[in-house]
């Protein structure tokens, strides 16, 4: 049994893939990642094929030698972030949190997304990073001014911590990791000095995010997670905003013991239904 992408796939699995892979030379790895999630039945909650996560498993399953996929038909061209005027520096905001206007949420669309894109990249420690598989990302304004920007995706396959707090077993885990996800990019622009300001934006989302969230992908999830680099960050706005924090990473990365060795950082969670623990262990 090899597992990739969150998923357990048997020596069948492998021969299934090699075997769509086998038939047509000419088929897209598009195509076959379409046709692999077909006869597997791996399917998002949503009812869509998981393609991107298919892809993904199998350019994994190409690296570990178990299959041989065609070469690719485009070669995608790599993220190339150009920074332009748009996203030059701001006047300072530094009045009181009391002081300043009513904060506006903007959901990130095609018509957003690059500015979301360039903003990251050019302020965040991390820089910009494409992330596959179901994800929202928030601008936050104040009278039409950017000030932050979130970004919430897949929550980590495996983290003690979180696991042992929740209670669940494997088998649940593998079932309803879905209804959790993680504030992959936290965004407070330079500029912004208000104190207080970051927590306050936290509290706005999580009170959304849920309902958000079930708008887009047809369901709801329970629980937040996020990870704070400790050499750089205390997380204060975390805990301000009322999340509660578990301890802190091995750095192992999302994907546990077979990935290489990454900052240590700390786990932080929000629960955001009251049940939460009798919908992820049930």
């Amino acid at each position: 049994m090899s597992r990739f992408s969150g998923r357990n796939f048997s020596a069948d699995d492998i021969s299934i893939i090699r075997q769509i892979i086998d038939e047509d030379p000419k088929r897209s790895r598009c195509k076959i990642s379409q046709l692999v999630c077909e006869k597997l039945g791996w399917y998002k909650i949503d009812g869509g094929l998981k393609e991107m996560s298919c892809r993904v498993a199998m350019l994994r399953m190409q690296d570990a030698g178990l299959i041989k996929l065609p070469s690719p038909m485009k070669k995608r061209p790599i993220a190339d972030i150009q920074i332009s005027d748009r996203t030059n520096p701001q006047m300072p905001i530094t009045q009181p949190i009391h002081e300043l206007p009513e904060i506006q949420i903007e959901l990130v669309d095609k018509k957003t997304s690059s500015l979301w894109n360039e903003y990251v990249q050019r302020y965040h420690y991390l820089g910009y990073t494409s992330i596959p598989g179901a994800q929202l990302r928030y601008i936050i304004k104040i009278n039409g001014q950017i000030v932050a920007l979130l970004g919430f995706g897949a929550s980590a396959w495996m983290c003690e911590p979180r696991d042992i707090f929740i209670g669940w077993s494997h088998v649940k885990r593998e079932q309803n990791l879905h209804l959790i996800i993680n504030n992959y990019r936290f965004l407070m622009l330079p500029w912004v000095q208000s104190k207080n300001f970051a927590s306050k934006i936290l509290s706005k989302i999580t009170k959304r995010i849920a309902q958000d969230w079930l708008k887009k992908y047809n369901y709801a999830p329970v629980l937040l997670e996020t990870f704070v680099d400790i050499e750089k960050f205390n997380g204060g706005c975390y805990k301000a905003a009322n999340w509660q924090k578990l301890g802190e990473t091995k750095g192992r990365g999302k994907l546990g013991p077979k990935e290489k060795t990454l900052p240590i950082k700390s786990i932080f969670v929000l629960p955001i239904t009251k049940n939460f623990r009798k919908i992820l262990t049930g």
